[in-house]
Order: structure tokens, then sequence, then C-alpha cells
């Protein structure tokens, strides 16, 4: 799906805004699309290489269904080649690895509904590299009631997140740094085509989450995360949840530390002095994982890494003490 055939054989993927152009024979840079005699192929289709029923707020999405579960599944593949990268095994490794069993996407939907699970998650890896195999899950997803999530990098074209909005209820989106110096260095990509992704899925009704990895030296200045919360704030407003994450070594980023406690929370003490409603601290288990009433500051729901053990949400998702309406979608599990 979205590609362009050109001269000769070759072809434009549009998938992502890399818009690789690939002779016959050979990939583009997510090593999961090929192009044979002209015509681009999927590689990773129904190739599946991690499957698990998580906790919806690993994600993280704090405010979509609290509580519930996500049947969380990835292939091989990334449009990005990540330094610090966690699941680099499978974001790096090419569909010949060996990594990886085949799921129609009516098996994906059949298990997702026998865990329980009330959405389906596309994560781990990219989603945009086995795109066409989403879609045509979430479609079949979406006809029997189960939600659709996208944990993505926010690397797409406005062509290939127009045709699958529809089908998506909710996505996580990384936003590493407000640097294209840093896109370029340590993920071999772009800034700005993360920036108008995140802008054109939340036009598009999708609910967004923005998770911002804070990495040492890297993307963890004052100023920086100041223009972060700036623009989330000038762009997206001040309802749309942040999590500012700790860094944990790993990859190619072994040599630094991880992230000291006090610079991510002095992060999320930024965007709340911003005015933005609802930040939150990630990786560390106890510490600013609560969401309280941006009116009247009323605990709304106190949560311990994945578990909520506090949920005071009234009818209508609005906060029982003032009023106020709360932005979470859905009731809690």
């Amino acid at each position: 799906m979205i590609y362009e055939k050109l001269d000769d054989d070759m072809v434009k993927c549009g998938i992502c805004p890399h818009r690789c152009l690939i002779k016959p024979g050979k990939r583009g840079k997510c090593k999961t699309r090929e192009n044979r005699d002209g015509v681009l192929y999927s590689l990773v289709y129904s190739s599946i290489s991690a499957m698990a029923n998580d906790p919806i707020e690993k994600k993280p999405l704090f405010h979509f269904y609290p509580g519930s579960t996500a049947f969380s599944i990835s292939t091989v593949g990334c449009t990005f080649h990540c330094h610090h990268c966690q699941n680099w095994s499978i974001s790096q490794a090419e569909p010949e690895s060996g990594l990886t069993r085949e799921f129609p996407p009516e098996e994906i939907v059949s298990a997702a509904k026998r865990s329980g699970s009330r959405s389906i998650a596309y994560t781990y890896n990219e989603p945009f590299v086995f795109y066409e195999f989403v879609y045509d899950t979430a479609k079949i997803a979406r006809e029997n009631k189960i939600k659709n999530i996208l944990v993505t990098n926010g690397y797409a074209t406005p062509e290939a997140i127009e045709k699958i909005a529809p089908l998506i209820d909710a996505a996580n989106i990384d936003v590493k740094s407000m640097s294209e110096e840093f896109y370029k260095e340590i993920c071999g990509a772009r800034l700005q085509p993360v920036l108008d992704a995140v802008l054109l899925m939340k036009e598009k009704g999708i609910h967004i989450e923005i998770t911002y990895l804070v990495i040492p030296q890297k993307n963890d200045s004052v100023d920086e995360i100041k223009k972060f919360v700036e623009w989330v704030k000038g762009n997206l407003g001040l309802d749309v949840p942040i999590h500012f994450s700790r860094f944990y070594p790993h990859y190619k980023m072994t040599n630094l530390n991880p992230t000291p406690v006090q610079t991510v929370i002095k992060a999320r003490e930024i965007g709340q002095k911003a005015g933005l409603h609802y930040v939150y601290c990630g990786n560390i288990p106890g510490q600013g994982e609560n969401t309280y009433c941006y009116n009247c500051n009323q605990l709304i729901v106190g949560r311990w890494g994945y578990v909520i053990e506090e949920y005071k949400l009234a009818k209508g998702n609005t906060c029982p003490n003032c009023g106020a309406k709360i932005n979470i979608i859905g009731e809690r599990e």
C-alpha cells in the first residue's frame, strides 16, 4: 500500500518520510519492504515477533481505558536506527532473522478476544513498517468492538496517516528531542515530520499521548525541555498527556548513565509550571504517576507503576470535587 511506480521498475515508498527510492531487488531503509520487478512488497505481513497482554499503562497510555489490558504485537524492522533503542534486537532485525512466526489478522483478533483485552496495541517495534498488516488487523478488530492503538515514533507520511486514521483510536507518539541534529545523528531521521504527524493524528481525532525519553547529555537541557513543553502548549493545547521517561543504557548508548531521577522530576515540573494539565514521570515507579484535577488538585487516579491504586473519576469523566472535565477516554476496568 502507498507507493509510486517509476521508470525502469523503480518504486518510491510513501509510508514514511524517508520516501525511499528503491531499485528492483532492493529494500527500503526499514529493511521490510522490497521492490520485486517494479512492485513493492511487504516482507513482514503476518510475521509476529512478540505477543503479550500488557497493562495499557505500559504503552504508556494513562488516559485511555485505565486499568484495561492491551493485546500487544510486533514484527521486526524500524524506520529509525536509534542508538538507544531498548528493543533493538527486533527493531534492527531483518525479516529473515528467524525471530517471527506467522499469525494472520483473524488469529490476532481472536487471541485478543480470548485474552479479554479491550484493545490491540501495535508496539515494541515501529508499527508503520507492517502497515498493511496493522491496517487489515485493525479493520477486523473494529468489527469486533476492539480498540486499536499505535505506539509509534511518529515517522509517517500524511497519506499513510490519513488512510489508517479512521481505524486508530489512540496513539502514544515518541518525540525524542526538539533538535534536528539529535534526530539526524541518533535516529537517522528528521524531527519536523514527527511534529507534523503528531498534529495530524490529533486533527484526525485520535487520542494521543506523548513520550519524551530524557537522555543525559543528549536532550535533557532545561532549554530543550522548555522548547518541547512550549511546542506542546502552543500546538496541542493543555490537555494532551505528556510522559517524561527515564533513560536506561541500551544498545549503542551503554556508555551513558541512567537519567538522574531529579532530572525527570524537573522536566515534569517545567511542564506543570507551563500549565500543562497532565504531566508524568516514566520508568520511576511511585514518582509522578498520579493524575490530579488541573482545576482543584483533587487526586483522580493514584498509580504505582502499572497498577491503579485509587480511582475517583466521577460520572461523565469529571472531577468528583469541582466537576471539571478530565481528559480520560473510557471507564476504568
